[in-house]
């Protein structure tokens, strides 16, 4: 499968780990990501509450270039996917929003024809070509034993999603039964962890990731895997400060869904980020990888 790879910000700078773990596994499931060249922010969700018109504009300009190659845009990040699909939805729907980003388009030399673009997210397009089955054929390292808590975020089901269920999404929860791992039951699955709340009020963002910690806790998970780089950095870099303001003695560390999916198909630690969550994971993970349990969290930023 060919498509158009959409990174988004975050994975060169704090989502790297998310980069390098798409990179390593992708071509194991003969997905061929082609970055789109000169693509440009989405647009955010923070900035459609400021600038709505520039910001659909410049997500917009994403999804042409996308239509110019004739390929399907994939998006790591669940909120540069849920933008990237807001925008290509209301092009087709508001009239008048249309005109206005087809005239910007246009000053660039561009153009989008709305619904020309299908807009997918890493996890639908990992699970699928093949599905799940193709999946257990590449594991050499079954995740036997490791419990693990599958959090989706708010964003990656938000509108909802033909490929899975909204209120229960269930596809990481088959992705990471079939790599062998102990999928702990996770009530929390689609709550919000702040997002760039943790920016404007931190309190209620701490308060928000606290929830979440706390149940995958109650509910035995070891590690919490995400799809977002947004989520993993706010339960991954907080919960040192989280443990002092609420008395907790939180210590799970949060990977990507494409890290574990490297260990359990033979990749490389080096090759999967792991070591740059703060949280370290090397305690759990030793037993499937050449990962030295003491190696610190972070050591290779």
């Amino acid at each position: 499968m060919q498509f158009a790879y959409y990174p988004g910000c975050s994975l060169s700078a704090t989502g790297r780990a998310y980069q390098e773990s798409t990179a390593a596994t992708a071509g194991k499931l003969d997905i061929e990501l082609t970055e789109l060249e000169g693509w440009n922010c989405c647009g955010a969700t923070t900035y459609m509450s400021v600038r709505e018109l520039l910001s659909y504009a410049i997500s917009a300009r994403n999804l042409s270039l996308a239509m110019q190659r004739g390929q399907d845009i994939v998006a790591p990040c669940s909120a540069c996917f849920t933008i990237l699909r807001k925008t290509d939805h209301y092009l087709h729907t508001v009239p008048d929003l249309r005109k206005k980003v087809k005239t910007a388009l246009e000053a660039a030399g561009l153009s989008y024809e709305p619904g020309s673009v299908k807009v997918r997210h890493l996890l639908e397009v990992t699970c699928a070509n093949g599905g799940l089955d193709r999946i257990r054929d590449q594991v050499t390292r079954p995740l036997k034993g490791l419990k693990v808590a599958p959090y989706y975020g708010c964003q990656i089901v938000r509108p909802a999603v033909p490929w899975d269920n909204a209120e229960n999404p269930m596809m990481l929860d088959r992705l990471l039964d079939a790599l062998g791992a102990d999928v702990q039951k996770f009530p929390a699955k689609t709550r919000c962890c702040g997002a760039s709340l943790m920016a404007s009020n931190e309190a209620a963002a701490l308060r928000l990731c606290k929830n979440l910690l706390l149940c995958a806790q109650q509910n035995g998970a070891e590690i919490i895997v995400t799809t977002c780089p947004l989520c993993q950095m706010n339960l991954d870099a907080f919960q040192k400060k989280i443990n002092a303001i609420y008395g907790t003695s939180f210590s799970i560390p949060v990977l990507y869904f494409t890290q574990l999916l490297g260990v359990a198909m033979g990749v490389g630690t080096s090759d999967l980020g792991l070591g740059r969550e703060i949280v370290a994971a090397a305690p759990y993970l030793e037993r499937f990888t050449d990962m030295p349990k003491q190696l610190t969290s972070g050591q290779e930023n």
